[in-house]
């Protein structure tokens, strides 16, 4: 019982935050892209949890595994347009399940510690959503990769939220042994990983990047 009830209490969490994004859509008519975006910064934030309250690998691969059979029924059957009802198609919600264990597996594996999880989920869950919204609102710059629409001003919103969320983790971290080059080189490839993640791959590009950045210094 000790092993289950943490992983069903944070799967409830997710339900409230999957409903609390169908609220806002359906009642308070806000559109998709934002409650997209909350929702994929209300679970990164839940994310975080995980090596605080879960003891194995195989408790992280049930939550992330249940949720992906949700998410690939609402594409399937039109469920949860607070997510799903965006005028592109993406891989996004189907990847972000997916990286969440394998940074967990890397994390219990690779015994790095615990920014080895936590940076990258929080360059995913903060910066990517920022690039986005300040792309949208100034779409200044704007460049093609693979076919999908990027912008300079996107990128240099990522580049500078990373910055700012790097330094903060390496310092609370206190990793003073590579600390200013993790605070130099994981904004600047975690960027070049953002442009190339096109129709939501950067789900999958951005954690990959940061999280071989780290296990390589």
């Amino acid at each position: 019982m000790k092993e289950i009830i943490p992983p069903l209490i944070l799967a409830c969490c997710f339900l409230a935050l999957f409903g609390l994004a169908e609220l806002l859509y359906h009642f308070g008519k806000v559109r998709a892209e934002w409650t997209r975006k909350i929702v994929h910064i209300g679970t990164g934030l839940l994310t975080l949890l995980f090596p605080v309250v879960l003891v194995s690998h195989w408790q992280v691969l049930f939550l992330c595994a249940s949720f992906l059979v949700i998410l690939l029924a609402s594409l399937k059957f039109g469920w949860l347009p607070s997510i799903n009802a965006i005028d592109r198609f993406s891989y996004g919600s189907i990847l972000f399940p997916i990286i969440v264990y394998l940074l967990f597996w890397v994390f219990q594996m690779a015994s790095r510690g615990l920014i080895v999880f936590y940076l990258p989920i929080l360059v995913l869950a903060i910066c990517d959503p920022v690039a986005a919204l300040v792309g949208k609102r100034f779409p200044f710059g704007k460049y093609q990769v693979m076919g999908g629409g990027k912008s300079v001003a996107g990128s240099l919103a990522f580049f500078a939220t990373a910055l700012l969320v790097t330094a903060l983790t390496v310092s609370a971290f206190n990793d003073a042994h590579s600390g200013m080059l993790l605070i130099l080189l994981v904004p600047a490839i975690a960027t070049v990983a953002e442009a190339l993640g096109v129709k939501g791959m950067d789900n999958l590009t951005i954690p990959a990047s940061v999280v071989s950045t780290l296990c390589l210094l």
